[in-house]
């Protein structure tokens, strides 16, 4: 098999779930760019290609996100989007549409309102699929401490499931009127 062979067969075996993985960190346009590079640095490097190849696929789209936010100071506003619109897609029973929808909706609230190094621990599991030796390999850690880390990052998951939400109108910051009010009696 030449390398030109198999890094088509990686391509076609691989190319969704490492655009899953980006589109879930930077959304679907720029998702779409961080794809195409990390099949090239893959073809640049084709020789080296190990067995199974999509962890550290992974590995370079996540390293290559994180280059970009460096560069960009990017924080992606459309990962919370596009990761409703995936998960969308798989639906395990039929049930009340609207619960489904409000129990999404607590969970993408509750994910968004923990901090970057938790969501990206969590995702590759929860969304990919991955094992946690894949996952380690993605986030370039041993087995042991994303045990750790995982293990930490869900119960801070659980309590932010179980805190009451936050609604816009509370969240809010006051404001004050521009101009004082006149009461009655007061001189004008």
């Amino acid at each position: 098999m030449t390398h030109a062979q198999r890094f088509r067969g990686v391509c076609e075996e691989c190319r969704p779930r490492v655009l899953a993985y980006a589109t879930s960190l930077v959304g679907r346009q720029v998702g779409e760019d961080i794809t195409s590079e990390t099949f090239t640095v893959a073809w640049l490097r084709v020789r080296d290609i190990p067995h199974p190849v999509l962890p550290r696929l992974l590995g370079v789209a996540r390293n290559l996100v994180r280059e970009l936010r460096r560069r960009d100071a990017h924080q992606y506003a459309l990962a919370a989007e596009e990761a409703r619109r995936i998960s969308s897609g798989a639906r395990t029973e039929a049930g009340d549409v609207a619960v489904e929808v409000t129990d999404r909706h607590s969970a993408l609230q509750a994910l968004a309102s923990l901090p970057e190094a938790d969501r990206e621990l969590l995702t590759p599991i929860a969304w990919h699929g991955l094992s946690a030796k894949a996952a380690a390999q993605v986030l370039d850690c041993t087995t042991a401490t994303l045990t750790v880390r995982l293990y930490r990052s869900r119960r801070r998951l659980e309590k932010a499931l179980k805190a009451p939400p936050v609604s816009e109108a509370a969240s809010a910051p006051a404001v004050e009127a521009p101009y004082p009010t006149l009461h009655e009696g007061a001189p004008a």
